[in-house]
């Protein structure tokens, strides 16, 4: 049994449970739910009560409360749930029907014994509950904290014709050609993460706002006494700014305007565009803000997204765009989007269809204090955070879809729409005819005669065009045992990733990385996971030549037409400790394998080169001002 996080141990629990039927179909099963798993001496005792009768004097006395929820919500329950709240105790609510009740309240009791076995309290597991976040995640973070995440081993950087298929553009265009032969029989995806706020790409006006002070100070001695040399790329390209035109007219219409020197005015267009409400470009995600101007409009990433997709990422007429985002920003992706598709698709001819999900609750992760002990908030309540870019790897895992392509929110061009489009669509026509050779291979392992000549064909297959590391010792097992091996090899989800020659771009880069049994294989390595202090790793991750710009075309089903579940996939060990402050306290969170890191880490994976002007990463408000998103 874990060390105890807590000493908040109970060892009888009265529990009151409301809903309707319920008592004799629960006589003699839950009331028999004494000490499950044999840890420890614990005994729940129960009530039963109904629902339209209410909280009665006797319940208040219970520990914590279950309400039975079937036919949706009613009356009754939003009294109760009302009730129950003026006692402070804890409750769930458990949903289905009344004859499958008693299995999912002996699941739910099961997972608050794990929960108190660990030290946690009856209000802490009814916060999970409501998360949907289980025990065994709790129990593996927490074990994570205490022993820390190993550093990625680097064998060495992955580099043209070692791990990076090159792609000139006479290449591209023969795997362009043969995706838009083959993708009326696919159904095709573009899967966009976009729920990031666009705080960062604002970070450096926002520290300007707090520490200028417009009254003993200019902004040229601002900028020459704290070397922010960003400040000053700004302003020198103000007028270039897609939104520049915007905000002058307002800041134009102050009565003082005619009267403000040219530091004044650039105060002002700064404060207003981070704080007026019509404006507030801090705090809005970045895919619905101005990032080109073109003749008669303004363009946001979703608009470039939109205008990608019909370009690459359609089939039979038909183009599907799947954005993930904050749940608070949907009102903004729906007008961001509502107000440029019917242009994008009657320029195209192409009909959009769009959708959007939210990073599941269940993903997110328990903070600690430096300790190791869960992190409390002034009402003691559990401090959780989002599990990172990882979590939407249950996101992709829903798509309904053949092939998907994956890009970032920000990386979009105001001019290298032919060379995006035809890369993607080479990227996607490797895949296509990986994938049918391995469904070919996978299709043949199934034969009831499998010989020695087919499982050599597949191992030089899988060596040669996917970058699989074989060992040597795979020759001395047995016949059985190579199919085994080699179904096992190829029967994985896949990938087929650009990556760009390195220009110092901070981010993650392919390497052959060796995991704790021996295996090499294929991986982008973020910085994060590399142990600097190792001169060898060092070394070896200072001789990278490209980087990771997430352009990556996959496909999420097997030979037989089934979805992977995505999640056996994953290297759990990959994932990330981030330390942050919350109210003058250091807190440990952590993060997920990330999505194209470690939640990818056993698909198959393959590595090709793509020019630079696929990749246009909008970081900082003045990366507007290069060229890729100026107009020409």
């Amino acid at each position: 049994m874990e060390k105890n996080i807590t000493q908040r141990k109970t060892k009888t629990i009265n529990i009151t449970i409301f809903g309707k039927g319920l008592k004799e179909r629960l006589n003699g099963t839950l009331n028999d739910f004494i000490n499950p798993d044999g840890k420890d001496v614990r005994e729940f005792i129960f009530s039963m009560v109904d629902l339209d009768a209410g909280m009665r004097e006797e319940d208040r006395n219970a520990k914590m409360f279950i309400i039975a929820i079937n036919g949706g919500e009613s009356d009754a329950i939003e009294r109760l749930r009302y009730q129950i709240a003026k006692t402070g105790k804890p409750f769930i609510t458990i949903g289905g029907e009344k004859d499958t009740f008693a299995v999912k309240a002996k699941e739910v009791l099961a997972e608050l014994e794990k929960m108190l076995d660990m030290g946690f309290s009856l209000a802490d597991f009814a916060q999970m509950n409501e998360l949907g976040i289980p025990a065994e995640n709790i129990r593996r973070q927490l074990l994570i904290f205490k022993h820390g995440i190993p550093k990625a081993e680097l064998k060495k950087p992955a580099q043209p014709n070692e791990g990076i298929f090159p792609l000139p553009e006479t290449i591209a265009e023969k795997y362009a050609a043969l995706f838009d032969s083959k993708k009326e029989g696919f159904r095709l995806t573009k899967f966009v993460p976009a729920s990031g706020a666009a705080t960062r790409m604002f970070k450096f006006l926002c520290e300007f706002m707090l520490d200028f002070n417009p009254e003993n100070d200019t902004i040229n001695a601002y900028i020459n006494r704290r070397n922010k040399t960003e400040l000053s790329v700004f302003l020198v390209g103000m007028d270039k700014f897609p939104f520049f035109n915007d905000i002058a007219a307002v800041i134009r219409q102050h009565p003082e305007y005619s009267r403000w020197n040219k530091n004044t005015r650039a105060y002002n267009f700064i404060k207003t565009m981070l704080n007026d409400k019509r404006f507030d470009y801090a705090n809005k995600p970045k895919g619905i803000l101005p990032f080109h101007r073109y003749e008669s409009f303004m363009a946001t990433p979703v608009y470039e997204h939109l205008n990608e997709a019909v370009a690459y990422a359609e089939s039979q007429k038909q183009a599907n765009v799947h954005f993930t985002i904050s749940e608070d920003h949907l009102d903004g992706f729906l007008d961001a989007i509502k107000e440029v598709k019917t242009k994008v698709e009657q320029e195209s001819g192409i009909t959009i269809h769009f959708d959007f999900s939210y990073q599941k609750k269940y993903t997110d992760t328990l903070a600690v204090d430096m300790n190791n002990a869960p992190y409390r908030d002034e009402d003691s309540r559990l401090l959780f955070r989002p599990g990172g870019h990882g979590a939407l790897i249950e996101n992709l895992g829903e798509l309904d879809a053949d092939i998907v392509f994956i890009k970032n929110i920000d990386n979009v061009s105001h001019n290298n729409i032919h060379t995006i489009a035809l890369y993607k669509k080479a990227l996607a026509g490797m895949l296509i005819e990986l994938q049918e050779q391995v469904f070919g291979y996978l299709t043949g392992l199934s034969a009831d005669a499998v010989n020695e000549t087919l499982i050599e064909k597949v191992f030089i297959f899988a060596k040669e065009k996917l970058s699989q590391h074989i060992p040597d010792d795979v020759v001395k097992y047995t016949l059985p045992n190579k199919i085994e091996y080699a179904r096992e090899l190829l029967n994985r989800p896949m990938r087929v990733c650009g990556m760009v020659k390195n220009e110092g771009e901070p981010g993650g880069g392919p390497f052959w990385v060796a995991d704790d049994k021996g295996n090499i294989s294929l991986q982008i390595v973020e910085s994060s996971q590399v142990d600097h202090e190792d001169k060898q790793q060092q070394q070896i991750f200072s001789q990278a030549t490209h980087f990771n710009p997430v352009d990556i075309v996959c496909s999420l089903k097997d030979y037989k037409g089934g979805r992977f579940n995505l999640q056996e996939f994953v290297d759990p060990a990959t994932g990330f400790i981030i330390y942050k402050n919350r109210m003058g306290r250091d807190v440990k969170s952590y993060e997920l394998p990330g999505l194209w890191n470690g939640a990818m880490a056993k698909w198959i994976t393959v590595f090709a080169e793509v020019p630079l002007d696929t990749f246009n990463p909008v970081k900082t408000v003045n990366d507007l001002l290069k060229p890729a998103h100026q107009p020409q």
